[in-house]
């Protein structure tokens, strides 16, 4: 017989924005469940990160490692299984996992972001075989080897310098005229010997049997509209990870972000979000943690408003 488990607040991600969360809920009183099956979020796959105050330079996973022992001071409960869906009751929430049903009076969606994928032929056949998303998890695999990033941002930009101090030849493929990261990241691309843009260009195909061998371009290099390469880096962006939002009800923009207003509401009372997977438009580590914080305090004055639960799961209107 499955079982419910009743909880006054759950946080459905383990990225910054759901560790700031915890930590503000367990010093207010509130005693927070987590649940992600791979805690850390996408911060923890990140290299050096050097716009997180307190910081001037601190590695993705030791910073998601620091933001999780914080939140651990307060004992949180950590979920590791998968959620199968949400939905709505008179008195709150029931969320589904293989195992258990828990029933919250609150939820902070804090599911963050996946990364974007270019959708043609090969790629899905040949990821971890040549192709990769992370540098930091799977570039030690091609020192003294020639691998591309593709994508032109700050992220896809060092993303190559850090492939540079381990490959022979790091092309950067961008489908625009120049790349555009942050000055400063600009600057250390430059002095790189080892690090060539390829402008104007987009895959076509990625090609090999077992294993990456090259890639098909729709403007030639070279005089050729193929690469040979050992492995290739895909940074064109990320999609907000809202599968769950979507399924009860939540509402979405046209990137398919969850519409929130400054105090994290969603259209659903008692319904929360931060970080990434919402609409506010500046993506970076330090916004998610004051939207997890933000997330918090207003759960915690939900919560502590109605303490019967009574209304719990209602609609309301979001307004910015």
């Amino acid at each position: 017989m499955v079982k419910v488990i009743k909880i006054d607040l759950a946080i459905i991600g383990g990225g910054v924005a759901g560790f700031s969360a915890a930590m503000y809920a367990g010093r207010l009183g509130v005693k927070p469940y987590i649940f992600d099956p791979k805690m850390g979020g996408t911060l923890a796959l990140a290299g050096d990160i050097e716009n997180y105050p307190g910081f001037p330079s601190i590695s993705g996973m030791e910073l998601s490692n620091k933001l999780k022992e914080h939140a651990k001071i307060f004992n949180p409960e950590f979920i590791t299984r998968s959620i199968a869906k949400i939905k709505t009751t008179t008195t709150g929430f029931h969320i589904y996992t293989k195992k258990d049903i828990y029933h919250t009076k609150a939820i902070i969606l804090a599911t963050g972001t996946e990364w974007r994928k270019l959708r043609i032929p090969g790629e899905k056949k040949l990821t971890g075989k040549g192709v990769h998303y992370c540098a930091l998890c799977d570039g030690p695999f091609y020192k003294q080897k020639t691998v591309a990033v593709i994508g032109g941002a700050d992220s896809a930009v060092k993303e190559a310098i850090y492939l540079a101090s381990l490959a022979k030849k790091v092309y950067i493929i961008y489908r625009k005229e120049n790349v555009h990261p942050e000055p400063i990241t600009l600057e250390r691309m430059k002095r790189l010997k080892n690090i060539e843009i390829i402008k104007n260009t987009n895959l076509k195909e990625i090609i090999g049997k077992e294993k990456l061998e090259k890639i098909k371009l729709d403007n030639p290099y070279n005089n050729s509209d193929e690469l040979i390469l050992d492995g290739i880096f895909i940074d064109i962006g990320h999609i907000p990870m809202t599968g769950l939002a979507k399924e009860i009800g939540l509402k979405l923009n046209k990137k398919n972000e969850i519409i929130t207003n400054k105090s994290t509401e969603t259209n659903i009372t008692g319904f929360f979000a931060a970080g990434d997977v919402t609409d506010t438009p500046f993506k970076q580590a330090i916004i998610a943690a004051s939207e997890g914080s933000t997330a918090a305090f207003s759960a915690y004055q939900y919560i502590t408003k109605n303490p019967k639960s009574l209304d719990y799961g209602k609609k309301s209107k979001t307004k910015k």
